[in-house]
């Protein structure tokens, strides 16, 4: 009988790599980590999953096998993560697999992660939850973020706080004892950040913001980036990603700018991207959540000191990372997964639609069988 092993896979809107926990629950539902691992993304395949984000030839054909590929990646880690600590794959209960976010847009009733869940489920002989986000979609609902009653369940505490997740995207749950668990996306944490270091240097991401600290941020960019994009001002529930904040979104903005004002350093700009994530999330918090005591942040941007300094200096309140209060920043998308299969196993809604504006919450994720149902001798095969 399996015990209440699950694994959690994130590969999150930065497409740099996945990120495996393998974790126990107790009966109620509280998980401490048992191991971890994390594996880059091929070039090839994140510049497909990147591509994708937009039309293209043949893109279903080529969102399939992108699919399959991620799901391949997802199996060496989930086994990987197992042959370390020794477990079997009957032992764990399930894995929760999220897939790569493609499209985005609630408002018309879709969203689209890439991923192959059955060949994930064929891979490692472990059942699969994923499509985590549709049912709440379909309930009239954001799909995102997925993350606050997990958020809720690890990190509440007798005090209003925050916890900041700094993807490509960044998002804030608000836990404010006696209120609703609330949640909703801020704007860009990375992905313009990454997306012009790229551009203008050919590194993948400012190492601990240390790019940004040569330039200064310059405070007519950062009011024209804010002023020009309606989505800052819209109220939650909310959700964003890719669809918006990509590189016409940047470069069409830069060009607008540069017609009424003297062209800037890279560097500047860069400082300049750096601030506004802190701003339209110190904005966003003081706004809907003006009691919030502390911030913990988690993901890949609680690594970058400049981004930390910076939002410190926006929120003034207390900042801190989640790996003090028991969670690694970079594994906590990948434990909520977890804990998300968790509660769909236990057949308990994980969207809430204080989060996402549902009509009502919502069991997440469908499951895939581990071993597939084999034909009897001399029966006809399963069509």
């Amino acid at each position: 009988m399996p015990q209440n092993l699950i694994v959690g896979l994130m590969s999150g809107t930065s497409t740099d790599g996945v990120d495996a926990v393998l974790a126990r629950f107790d009966d109620g539902g509280r998980p401490a980590i048992l191991d971890s691992i994390s594996l880059p993304m091929p070039r090839a395949l994140r510049e497909e999953f990147l591509a994708l984000n937009s039309p293209g030839a043949d893109e279903l054909a080529r969102a399939a096998l992108a699919a399959n590929e991620l799901a391949r990646l997802y199996a060496r880690a989930t086994l990987e993560i197992l042959e370390r600590t020794n477990v079997a794959a009957g032992q764990v209960r399930a894995i929760g697999a999220h897939g790569q976010t493609v499209r985005h847009d609630p408002a018309a009733g879709y969203t689209i992660q890439l991923n192959a869940p059955a060949l994930l489920a064929e891979l490692t002989g472990i059942p699969v939850i994923a499509d985590f986000r549709s049912r709440d979609v379909a309930a009239g609902g954001q799909g995102a973020p997925l993350v606050p009653a997990f958020h809720h369940a690890v990190f509440a505490c007798g005090h209003p706080r925050a916890v900041l997740n700094l993807g490509g995207i960044a998002n804030v749950t608000l836990l404010e004892p006696g209120n609703d668990i609330r949640g909703f996306d801020t704007g860009p944490a990375n992905v313009l950040l990454d997306m012009w270091i790229q551009s203008s240097t050919g590194q993948p991401y400012d190492d601990a913001g240390n790019w940004a600290a040569t330039g200064r941020c310059d405070a007519r960019l950062l009011d024209h980036l804010l002023d020009s994009e309606p989505w800052f001002r819209l109220a939650p529930p909310k959700s964003t990603g890719r669809d918006l904040f990509n590189w016409s979104w940047l470069s069409g903005r830069l060009n607008t700018f540069y017609n009424q004002a003297s062209r800037l350093r890279d560097n500047d700009v860069q400082a300049t991207l750096q601030r506004l994530t802190a701003r339209s999330i110190a904005r966003a918090v003081m706004e809907h959540a003006p009691g919030i005591k502390e911030v913990l942040v988690c993901g890949g941007g609680a690594l970058n000191t400049g981004l930390l300094n910076d939002l410190r200096h926006e929120l003034k309140l207390p900042v801190s990372l989640t790996s003090e209060h028991g969670v690694p920043v970079q594994l906590v998308e990948a434990l909520a997964f977890a804990w998300l299969a968790w509660m769909h196993e236990e057949g308990l809604p994980a969207c809430l639609p204080a989060v996402t504006g549902a009509r009502a919450a919502t069991i997440a994720g469908c499951r895939y069988p581990g071993v597939g149902v084999r034909p009897h001798a001399g029966s006809d095969p399963l069509i």
